[in-house]
């Protein structure tokens, strides 16, 4: 058994003094624990517990356990129990990568309902079209364009498929002529949105 499992078990038993009692603490059978904290004792080489048919009690090595490692069990308690505020009412800080369209189309019109459920998680939204791991950037998520997500990440699909279109005035195409074939667009005076890292894009 892990050491700090063990660990709460003993100190349970210590603080009821009472095998039967630790076990409803527990929520265990008291032959459990005690089957665990022999194994414990036999690990360390050591007895850690006095038992008698009335009593259970500290033996010095006992003693010298708990006055050790109390107050860093207590702190560890603390903290998991801190925990329990994420399951019971998210809080926080997220980071999020996301293209500048998706900023627009997908995020803004959401962002005042997620406040409004969410008050205690601050959203730092970077929208760029630059392409970047977010995990090695440290973000704890990223809206990609379908195209541009890593095989190995997981992913989930929040909108339909995006189409781009090409678009030119009247007074353009009779001024420029109309393009036949993607190609041909480099020729034109085109207003583009770069994808990624592509400098083609």
């Amino acid at each position: 058994m892990p050491t700090w499992p063990i660990l709460s078990i003993f100190f349970a038993i210590a603080r009821h003094q009472s095998f039967s009692k630790a076990a409803v603490e527990l929520g265990v059978s008291a032959s459990t624990l005690s089957h665990a904290i022999k194994g414990f004792e036999a690990r360390l080489g050591v007895r850690l517990l006095n038992r008698t048919t009335k009593s259970v009690t500290l033996t010095a090595a006992g003693e010298s356990l708990a006055s050790a490692v109390s107050e860093p069990v207590a702190a560890i308690d603390g903290a998991i129990e801190q925990l329990n505020q994420f399951r019971d009412s998210p809080a926080g800080h997220i980071r999020l990568n996301v293209a500048v369209e998706a900023a627009t189309l997908l995020l803004a019109p959401v962002l005042p309902v997620f406040a409004e459920r969410y008050p205690d998680i601050e959203l730092d939204i970077v929208a760029s079209n630059r392409i970047v791991d977010v995990t090695e950037a440290r973000f704890d998520a990223g809206i990609r364009y379908g195209g541009t997500v890593p095989e190995d990440m997981v992913a989930q699909r929040l909108s339909a498929d995006v189409r781009w279109v090409v678009a030119a005035s009247p007074e353009y195409l009779a001024r420029f002529g109309e393009p036949r074939h993607p190609h041909d667009l480099q020729q034109h005076r085109c207003v583009s949105n770069r994808l990624g890292n592509n400098p083609h894009l």
